[in-house]
């Protein structure tokens, strides 16, 4: 199996790298934006043809939720933009086309757990952005799957767990909201399960049901705020000594941490959907906090 990955050096990409790059059975081309920009489609086009793969994983994303407030061309270029011509490439070559999307495309007010069929509503520009970007896939590439998730942490990049670990170092004290709830999601097991999902469709040689492919639900049990995952990380952290002591934590509403960008308050993603069909059950976020040394 020939993989091109986009955005190799993001969470999800950095994982997936890792747990690709010495498996004999499987030719990977990870790609960045240096390598190649998904938003020029002649070089998309040219990338995909050359490469010939039978997968391709965006994992490329304007992820700076705030900052895409201000930078609407940019966001649409590359949430929206980027992901319609590496669809569009993949149909040409009867490659299958992974996307990851996000929470975000809904707008937080449900009670209860959001399935893959409820309505959207995007309440930022990176929601309305990402939304675009499921909709220019799912037209440009019958062949696809579309994994939301939500809350994603990994030893890579920039996320809520390093922040807190890096915080707690600094203050006493820590307000962190408490009135935002979801799943907190491990990008390693993002990309154990985007590769799961690829060998399941291309072993199964085109037989696969097409009524299954679509859009898929992935992330992290139990659900919690964000104050509660805050707590679980430094809990964590003072055990395994990566911590001396453990700052007090506060819990806040929303408005009182003003962002640009509006959140959701409900951001649990129901996951039964990708259990059912591929046997992949939801990601266990406490397990992945046991190595904490790792994120400093």
């Amino acid at each position: 199996m020939k993989v091109l990955i986009t955005g190799c050096n993001g969470q999800v990409g950095s994982c997936l790298v890792k747990l690709l790059q010495n498996n004999k059975n499987i030719e990977i081309s990870a790609v960045d934006r240096v390598e190649l920009d998904i938003t020029q489609q002649e070089a998309v086009s040219h990338y995909v043809s050359s490469f010939q793969p039978d997968v391709i994983i965006n994992a490329a994303a304007h992820t700076a939720v705030d900052k895409a407030e201000q930078q609407i061309e940019l966001s649409y270029a590359i949430n929206r933009d980027g992901p319609k011509y590496l669809a569009k490439a993949a149909n040409e070559i009867g490659a299958l086309m992974i996307h990851i999307s996000t929470d975000y495309v809904f707008d937080g007010t449900k009670d209860t757990t959001y399935v893959e069929t409820d309505l959207v509503n995007p309440q930022s520009i990176y929601g309305v952005t990402k939304l675009a970007g499921e909709k220019a896939v799912a037209e440009a590439c019958p062949r696809h799957i579309i994994l939301r998730t939500a809350w994603v942490f990994s030893e890579y990049g920039n996320n809520f767990v390093k922040t807190m670990l890096f915080l707690a170092q600094q203050r006493d004290s820590l307000g962190i909201v408490n009135d935002q709830f979801g799943g907190p999601t491990y990008a390693g097991d993002i990309a154990a399960t985007l590769i799961k999902m690829a060998q399941v469709i291309t072993d199964s040689n085109k037989s696969f049901d097409t009524t299954n492919y679509g859009i898929y639900h992935f992330s992290g049990l139990p659900h919690v705020s964000w104050c509660e995952f805050a707590q679980e990380i430094f809990e964590k952290a003072t055990t395994q000594e990566i911590l001396i002591k453990s700052p007090d934590v506060n819990g806040i509403k929303t408005e009182e941490y003003p962002t640009p960008a509006k959140r959701p308050a409900n951001s649990t993603l129901n996951t039964n959907k990708i259990t059912t069909v591929f046997n992949i059950p939801a990601s266990n976020w406490q397990l992945a906090l046991n190595h904490l040394a790792d994120y400093v």
